[in-house]
């Protein structure tokens, strides 16, 4: 079974954070940042803070369907050093959002949880991928909760099928049923990606088997799929980000290697 505990997506917005500021502290804001490409930890900072604050305005607005701006006040400092502290007010921004708005409301998401619960996960995980972002540029070793790590893996692949809007490629994977097994191997937890002529669809470990289906669509100790990847949950997220490679040390994997390459090709965003 998948052991996602339960989290507390708000507060965690706040802690993360907070160990995205430690990071920066005393950093060279000007230090590329390799992982997010022409990006600048001066950058990574405005990106996420901006994230923060504009997911905070959709949360206010209460909306019902998809924004027609981004436009949102972000009141950055005037320079560069006064970012971090920008940062820190952009989680207060979020923590205002949150309290104001109840998590179990109805809301448009881009999505699969249509409730304003999607905001505040999706931006805690925008927020811990890029503090991994901000340590990787420094040369640090990202350290990432495994409880987190592992409710980041499956926000990460439930909603990916409905990332083609700002991440076209990930219309590239589809396939006549060849399988994809991505599975911890420091938390009992694993998804199974199917390829269909239509798209893809994800089966987490705690999902019943369907009477109705193959009983091959249950995860078990004994699933096996045309191409395995296993890692610890902080790894096997970053990598699904596409912050690491398949092929590190970090990383085991069998089978269909094209089928590999082919989904790390399509599906990071």
């Amino acid at each position: 079974m998948t052991t996602c505990q339960p989290i507390d997506h708000r507060a965690a917005v706040a802690t993360e954070t907070a160990k995205f500021i430690s990071v920066l502290n005393g950093a060279d804001l000007a230090t590329p940042v390799p992982t997010c490409p022409d990006w600048t930890l001066a950058d990574l900072v405005k990106h996420t803070g901006s994230v923060q604050r504009w997911f905070s305005t959709l949360l206010h607005a209460r909306i019902q369907s998809p924004p027609q701006s981004r436009e949102v006040d972000l009141r950055l400092p005037t320079r560069t050093d006064g970012y971090p502290g920008w940062l820190d007010e952009s989680a207060a921004v979020a923590a205002d959002a949150f309290a104001a708005t109840d998590p179990d409301l109805p809301m448009w998401a881009w999505g699969a949880d249509q409730h304003a619960r999607f905001w505040a996960r999706r931006m805690l995980f925008e927020t811990l991928v890029h503090r991994a972002d901000a340590e990787l540029a420094l040369g640090l070793r990202p350290a990432i909760d495994r409880t987190l790590a592992v409710d980041g893996i499956d926000e990460f692949l439930v909603n990916l099928p409905f990332a083609t809007f700002f991440a076209p490629k990930v219309a590239n994977l589809r396939g006549t049923g060849q399988t994809i097994l991505f599975r911890t191997n420091d938390a009992n937890a694993a998804w199974l990606v199917t390829l269909r002529p239509d798209g893809f669809d994800i089966t987490p470990a705690d999902a019943p088997a369907d009477t109705t289906a193959d009983a091959t669509t249950h995860i078990g100790a004994d699933t096996t799929a045309d191409a395995t990847v296993q890692a610890s949950a902080a790894d096997l997220l970053l990598l699904l980000y596409g912050r690491r490679q398949h092929t590190s040390d970090t990383v085991e994997y069998k089978g269909d290697q094209d089928l590999l390459l082919r989904w790390f090709a399509n599906s990071a965003f």
